[in-house]
């Protein structure tokens, strides 16, 4: 398995206690480059015309628990799509 498969396993299993640097990694491989970066937030483009963004923040390293779900969400509904 790659990196970002493992991540995104442990992701599903405890999206409380995330790094952010690991969300954003995950992010990043899913999503392609942010086109917001730099702040505490990154704003990632979704390809459905619905709402089409994954907004993640940075608080302290972490990342907020309701985020990483809205992510492994979007994530799967990517995966959908192929």
């Amino acid at each position: 398995m790659s990196d970002t498969a493992l991540l995104l396993k442990a992701l599903r299993n405890n999206p409380k206690g995330v790094r952010f640097a690991d969300l954003a990694r995950v992010c990043d491989a899913y999503f392609g480059e942010p086109r917001q970066k730099g702040t505490s937030h990154r704003i990632y483009r979704t390809p459905w015309p619905d709402d089409p963004r994954v907004n993640i923040q940075n608080v302290k390293g972490m990342a907020k628990p309701y985020q990483v779900r809205q992510v492994i969400k979007a994530i799967e509904k990517l995966e959908g799509m192929k």
